[in-house]
Formats: C-alpha cells, structure tokens, sequence
C-alpha cells in the first residue's frame, strides 16, 4: 500500500515536543524522517517523565517509525553533513531559537540556495520576526501568551495548565499543515519551496474562538469558569451520587427540551424564555441547579445510560485507566501494542486522523540513539575511516 507521503524525505532538527511531533506525524503517513540528535545525550525527551532502563517511555510513541542520526551541529563536520542532507531533502524541521541556524551557517537563505525546493518548517516561542523574536519560549509560557492559561482553572483561584504540554503539540499540528501547504504549493509552482514560520504563542492564540472578537466588540475580557462553558448552555460536569461526574452537554434547543422531559423538568423545556441558547445563557444557574439535583439521585452509569437512551451527548471524565480499557478504543485502533527496544511490551496511541484509502501505520519503533547514523551517513558517500574519526572525536 502506498502511503501518502511515501518518497517525501525529512530531516527533523528539532527538540522535545514541537518539531519531533510533527515529524512524527509526517512518518506515520510515509514520510521518511531522519532525526538528528547531540551524540552521547540525544534528544533531552530521552529522559523525560518516566524512563525504562534509562530512556522514556514517552520515546516510544513520539519516535516510532524515524532514524536516529547523531550529530554535532556546533562542528564544521555536522554542518557540512545537514548541508549534504539537505541537498536531498523535501523538508526541514527545526524548533530551536531565532537565529541559531544562522549561526550555524545552515539557515533558510543558505539551504533553499542549495535546494530551491526545500520546505523549511521553524517552529520557535515568538516567531523569526517581531520584538519578543530572540526571547527563549517553551509551551507553557506560549499558552499563557495566547490566552489559554487565563481561561484555565476555577474562577478567582490561580489559572491552572492543561496537563499536558498542549502549546507544544498544536504548534506541532499547526506545521504539518503548512509543510502539506507547501508541497501542494511546490507542486503547483514548479517545485518552488518555502519558509513556514510557526510561532508557539500564535498556534494557542488560533484556538481562542471568540475571545478577541467578543473583547474588540463588547470590552468583554472572558474569564476562567472552571467546567461550565460561558456562554453555552446547559453544558457543565455534575456531581452523581456514587461521586463521580458526568459531563453534560445539553445545549442544542431540541436536546435541551429531551433533556428537560428526562429530568422531569418539563416546565422548564416548555418554557419560552429557554428555547434558544441565548436565553437559557441568562437562567443557567437555574438550569444547572436541576440537573445537578437529577445527577446527585443516581449513579453515573445510571446517568449516563439514561441521556444516552435519550440521545443527549454525555460521558463520563476519563483517566488514562479509563482509556486503555475502552472497547471503542480498540475498536477503532487507539491503542496500539508494541514494544521497547528490550522487548517490554508498551502501548502507545493510535494513529489519526483516519484515511479510508492510505491510512497511516506505525512501522518501526522508536530508534535507539544514533542507530541509523552509519547507515544515513553512508547514503551522502561518508565513507566508513571517516565515520570512524568522526566517532572517535565525537562528532558523531
């Protein structure tokens, strides 16, 4: 089967999550990316969260299906080697500070140069341009930026961060975007590439809906509201008798009336002043208070059984125990089992999005470090006594 990206080749210089999650994407639909990584320490992700025996688990699922070629970039030698790559390569991924690959002598101007076609994917905290461009910039700092951070959390309590580094993997999302921009673009406009600039700050801020707008109209600066949805309404978590919450979202005008008849609340569902969501927005408190009082009767699996039966759109708050047993999961090839390199079996996720024709797989597992090195370096006419003083002064 011919994957998508099949012959599309890829060098990933990036680091942790930005830039190595988008080249993982790319290898999943047939990309071949080869990773470069600091000989000796390799990628810092290596040994991040929780290691089996010495490397991250996380390893394993951000990158399975690339080779691992080690490098030092601060040498002539490693220099001259990406140049090499590059003169071969479709695609570029960096996510290091404004101005390093200049350094370098390896940035854009220099490589499309040497390769006109090359598509260059940048991912930094602030952008190659503007004031903030030679700040250091993580995840974090970017979603506080962009505006998620202030909306995170209860009201009136210190804004909290989503649990994961999510500033991180939607720059990542928001690059494999335009790097497939820009082949079409290459293969529209005789094998033309370009630059695609990916600052972490504006890949949050471009999930911010109506935040701006609704502060450029009305002054209205949103703020944190803990499970409920400003502005939409019914949708909230509520509290069951058995503890656990069921997240409700009720908040279509024929769901809200199905869900007013369940509750026994018809009054409510019939009530004029309700029908649409602008007006239920005002009573939501009200609207709440009856749910809540519903749920506290009965358990969730009794909650959620029922709004299922009357088709309204409910589920419970999965944990990670939740998710490696759910039968749809599996259903649907999210939970894909494979191994270490020492054989421990791990699983790790599924590959999305889902294509009928050229799905995506994962073909190979997470490479130990530098273990395609020769085999890369060999492929651009690096002759073996090289390699071998190359190791020796650990270049390689």
């Amino acid at each position: 089967m011919t994957k998508p990206l099949q012959g599309i080749r890829v060098l990933e210089m990036g680091q942790l999550i930005a830039g190595p999650f988008a080249g993982k994407m790319l290898a999943e639909f047939g990309a071949q990316v080869t990773k470069v990584e600091p000989p000796v320490t390799g990628d810092p992700l290596r040994k991040w969260r929780l290691l089996h025996e010495g490397t991250s688990v996380w390893w394993a699922a951000q990158s399975r299906n690339k080779e691992s070629l080690t490098l030092d970039l601060r040498s002539p030698e490693g220099q001259d080697v990406i140049r090499k790559l590059v003169a071969d390569s479709d695609v570029l991924i960096e996510n290091f500070r404004p101005g390093t690959l200049e350094g370098w002598g390896l940035g854009w101007d220099e490589l499309h140069a040497r390769n006109p076609g090359l598509i260059m994917l940048r991912v930094s905290g602030y952008g190659q341009t503007g004031p903030y461009r030679d700040r250091p910039g993580f995840g974090v700092v970017a979603e506080a930026m962009g505006g998620l951070r202030h909306l995170s959390g209860e009201p009136g309590r210190t804004p909290v961060r989503v649990g994961i580094s999510i500033g991180d993997s939607l720059s990542a999302l928001h690059g494999v975007i335009g790097i497939l921009l820009a082949l079409r673009h290459r293969d529209q406009n005789g094998g033309e590439g370009q630059m695609i600039d990916v600052a972490l700050y504006e890949s949050v801020f471009n999930m911010m809906e109506s935040l701006l707008p609704e502060y450029s109209t009305f002054g209205t600066v949103r703020q944190p509201a803990g499970s409920s949805l400003p502005g939409i309404a019914p949708s909230n978590a509520y509290r069951c008798s058995d503890g656990k919450y069921a997240l409700i979202a009720g908040n279509g005008d024929s769901i809200f009336r199905r869900l007013m008849d369940l509750i026994g609340r018809r009054d409510l569902g019939e009530d004029p002043a309700l029908a649409q969501n602008d007006g239920r927005v005002k009573s939501v408190e009200r609207i709440d208070a009856a749910i809540a009082e519903w749920t506290s009767t009965q358990t969730l699996e009794n909650v959620l059984a029922a709004l299922n039966e009357a088709r309204i759109p409910a589920g419970k708050i999965y944990d990670v125990a939740d998710i490696a047993d759910d039968p749809h999961y599996r259903a649907r090839d999210m939970i894909l089992e494979t191994q270490l390199p020492d054989g421990t079996p791990v699983k790790v996720p599924g590959v999305v999005p889902k294509l009928s024709a050229t799905p995506g797989t994962v073909d190979t597992l997470a490479p130990t470090l530098g273990e395609h090195t020769d085999t890369v370096l060999g492929r651009i006419g690096i002759d073996t006594q090289t390699r071998d003083a190359w190791r020796a002064r650990g270049i390689i």
